[in-house]
This record gives C-alpha cells, structure tokens and sequence, in this order.
C-alpha cells in the first residue's frame, strides 16, 4: 500500500564534467561536482547519460580552442537527440581566454565560467535553465571562489588532490596562465589545514597539494612560518595521511625550509616535478624563466643532499624561437647530467597574447619534430632504466584501485611510479610492502610481501 504522505525522492540529475589539461584542472573538476551535488547533480560515466555536461578546458597547447568546439560539436548531436534537454557548459581556461567568442560561435552552449568563477555554477545553471541573466562569468576573484567551495568533498578516494595557490606572476614569456588564472593566491594556512582534515577524516591517504607555483605558497605574513614547508609538516601530522606530494614548483622559489622539509618529513615522498624548460641559458632568458641551468643544477644538488633516493621530473619545450642546434645541444647535455626518472616535452606552440608569439626567428615545424624525437627517445630510455633499476627491490605501495586484470592491484610508489600488484579487492585502500618482480617503460609490477597497513 501507498503511504500517501509519503515523499517521492527528489530525482537525481545526471552530471558528466570532462577535464583537460592540467591536475589543478581536475582538482577544478572535482569541486565542480561537490558544489553541484546539492542540486541534485550526480557523476555519471558518459554524456549521453547527462543532464548537464562540462567541458573543464586548458588553454596551453596550440588549437586548444579547435579541440574544444569539435568536442561541442559531438556533445550537441547527444543534446539534439534528446530534443536539447541536456545543458552544456564551457568552463576552464579556454572559457576564461575565449568565453564571448564562445558564446557567439556555440549557441548551442547554455554557460560559460573562468577557473576563478565556478563557484557560480548554481546560479549561472538557474540562469539558462530560465533563458533570464547573464549566463558567462569570467570574473576573477579567487578569495571569493575558495571560500564558497564546501570543506566536505565527495568521491576522494585513497589519493586526494587540494588546491593551495593559484595564479602566476613569473610572466614566461611563452604561457597564457597569468592571463587566464590570474596573479598569485595564497589560500589561508588554516584553510588548507580544514580541508585538509576533512579529506583524512574521509578516508584519504595521500595528499598532493596543487598549484601553478606550488612552492611560492604563503598562507600568512611570515613566509617561513606559513610556506609550503610548514604546511607540509602540519598536514604530516594529520591521523591517517601517510603520503604527501606537492606540484608544479618555479625553480626560483625554492626556499631552504622546503627543501630540508624533504629530509625531515617521512610522509613527503621523495619525487620533485620540477620544470627546467630548457637547458640554454640564453633560451631560458627569452622565456623569461628567471633562472639559469646552472641555478637549477644547485637546486637539484641541494635535494639529493638531503634526500638522496629522490626522483626528479621536469618539463621541456623544444623548438622555442631562436633555440639553434647549439640550444638544443645544452637541454640535451642538462637531461644526461640529470638523469630523469619522468618528464613532459613539447613542441613550442604560439600562444595568442603572449610575448614569444610574436618574436623573430621561429622554428620550423620539421626541426620541432626532429629535436622532440631526439629529446623524448632520450627520456624514455632513463625512465626505462629508473624502472629497470627497482626490479629486485622492495618498495611500498598505496594501492588505490582494481587493476585491470583480474586478481591485480594498482597503486603508486613513493616515486609516482603507476605499480600492478598481484592481490585482491582487499589490498584496495592499504599501503603494502612488494617485492618488484618486473618493469616496463610505463610502469612496475611486483608481488605483496609485507604487512598491510590498514586505511
């Protein structure tokens, strides 16, 4: 029988966030869907399944504007065939770039929003569901933005990424994110501190802090009490949180505190993701990087002093204009020394706006190719060999996920190595201790050994 007093559950409304780019994208993505989740919206696998779908885009790769209007194009086909009861929105960098343009070219997306103005998603989604208001906010106001984001996340898993700073003020005169994510933005210390509880109170294990500049982090008026060194020591000590990470640190913010952070604090694992760019001083001046191959060099040096096992990773961009052989000779010369255990290359793209776009003496496309070909077969043999060398040894493991055959694990070293595990279901959500069977390009595999540590 029917309770008539009874209540139907309000129905739940599809929501498929596609991002790209960079991990404070998907940091962007993940709080979209908590801000979200209050009116109903719930993830769903696919966009046809969706009621709303975001587009979370990045503006750093040339024809990433392209790219997003062929992906519009395919959403639209869904949105037709549901007779356009799907509603699609535009966020990210290339809204923040491109948003009007977007607006005029796409009817057929209902909103728009900048990285600095999702925040207001419910009332730009009440605005196009009503056809009334403004429907494109490319605002920048990142105080505003993080104290509407709710503490409580949903979905974070064993592995949990958090936001501490964004914005650029280095200016490298090939990138659009001080243009498209604002000056630098410090959250406040005990701000990060409270999210920061309430991922471990949820389950997290491993922290990675986020940034564009993560290492100029300064959540107070006193750098060293409240820099990214001393956060870190004070999310160390958060019951459960066993890892920490930060990412993407400017060689030019390197301070002595973090540093002797990586060999005092056992949570913080020993890998740094530090971009070089180049390996030509006189390269790295036209990019306005601040830094020399040298300084970069001494910076690494001061890393292994106190941390000797750490693992170092980097970005590169070949083909800069004006790089000669010789250029490119020295970025070769810096990998060797080195000796990555990973690495992100690039062809250098024009970017609009930007003060390399409009200087003399660009690459040729086919000379781009040839040294990216050259650098990346370069580092794909040491990040063989970084892998090679684990075979034999043991290592602990933060298994995160199923793998994708049965009976096997996945999860990551203290190195950001991608690890396959022989085990069950029961290992997920549990450091364990292996012994490194095997090793490819990509990734380790390896057999439990030791004693598991409970979530």
């Amino acid at each position: 029988m029917t309770n008539e007093n009874s209540q139907s559950p309000k129905p739940k409304k599809g929501l498929f966030v596609q991002s790209y780019g960079c991990q404070m994208n998907v940091y962007d993505s993940e709080r979209m869907v908590d801000i979200l989740a209050p009116l109903g919206y719930r993830p769903v696998e696919n966009s046809e399944d969706a009621d709303l779908v975001v587009l979370n885009t990045c503006h750093i790769r040339e024809k990433a504007t392209e790219k997003v209007y062929s992906e519009i194009g395919r959403i639209k086909q869904q949105k037709d065939a549901k007779g356009g009861d799907m509603m699609i929105a535009v966020a990210g960098c290339v809204a923040q770039a491109e948003g009007a343009q977007i607006m005029k070219r796409a009817p057929t997306v209902d909103l728009v929003v900048g990285p600095q103005a999702y925040h207001h998603l419910p009332e730009l989604i009440a605005r196009a569901a009503r056809k009334s208001g403004e429907v494109l906010d490319t605002s920048f106001d990142a105080i505003d933005k993080f104290d509407a984001l709710p503490i409580k996340r949903e979905n974070t898993g064993y592995s949990a990424f958090l936001s501490v700073q964004e914005g650029c003020d280095k200016f490298c005169s090939f990138c659009v994110v001080p243009y498209t994510r604002g000056a630098e933005y410090s959250r406040p210390f005990d701000k990060v501190l409270d999210e920061a509880k309430a991922l471990a109170d949820n389950g997290v294990m491993e922290i990675n802090l986020l940034g564009q500049n993560v290492n100029a982090y300064n959540g107070g008026d006193d750098i060293k009490k409240h820099g990214l060194g001393a956060l870190i020591r004070e999310i160390s000590k958060l019951p459960n949180i066993k890892r920490i990470r930060y990412t993407t640190s400017h060689p030019c913010d390197m301070d002595e505190d973090l540093i002797m952070a990586h060999g005092e604090v056992e949570e913080l694992m020993p890998y740094l993701h530090l971009p070089v760019q180049s390996g030509s001083d006189k390269v790295l001046k036209a990019m306005n990087r601040k830094h020399t191959a040298k300084s970069y060099l001494e910076t690494l040096d001061k890393f292994r002093k106190v941390r000797p096992d750490i693992a170092f990773a980097s970005d590169f961009i070949v083909g800069f204009p004006g790089e000669s052989d010789e250029d490119f000779r020295e970025t070769m010369q810096l990998v060797e020394e080195v000796n990555y255990s990973s690495a992100f290359s690039f062809k250098y793209s024009r970017r609009p706006g930007t003060p390399a776009s409009g200087m003399m003496r660009q690459i040729a496309e086919d000379v781009k190719d040839a040294r990216l070909y050259e650098l990346q077969a370069l580092l794909a043999k040491q990040q063989g060999e970084f892998n090679a060398s684990s075979i034999g040894k043991n290592t602990k493991v933060l298994v995160t996920n199923k793998g994708k055959r049965e009976g096997q694990v996945f999860g990551k070293s203290p190195f950001l190595q991608s690890v396959f595990v022989s085990g069950g279901e029961e290992l997920v959500g549990k450091i364990i201790e292996i012994k490194v069977t095997g090793a490819g390009q990509q990734s380790i595999v390896g057999e439990p050994i030791g004693v598991f540590e409970n979530a």
